[in-house]
């Protein structure tokens, strides 16, 4: 009887992004209030900081991850949920 392999299954990469926008100015851009990464987010790790720039993140972000989820929780903040699509 011949021995089978046994390969683990990866586990998907995952992005999870809270933001917010100065309630007193109109149009003001979205920021990183929090995240947390499952797996890695490289090469875009350095683009997640606090109080940084979502538009920044989900530049380099969507290159290779797509937004699974999303939620606006009030009108000045929300969150995101990333996933990779692709295996690198």
């Amino acid at each position: 009887m011949a021995c089978a392999k046994i390969k683990a299954v990866r586990q998907p990469d995952l992005v999870l992004i809270t933001w917010t926008r100065n309630p007193l100015v109109a149009g003001s851009p979205r920021r990183i209030t929090s995240f947390r990464v499952i797996g890695s987010a490289q090469p875009c790790r350095a683009t997640l900081v606090t109080n940084g720039l979502l538009i920044t993140a989900l530049n380099c972000l969507l290159d290779d991850f797509k937004i699974v989820y999303q939620k606006k929780t009030t009108s000045i903040s929300g969150y995101l949920l990333l996933q990779r699509f692709r295996v690198q």
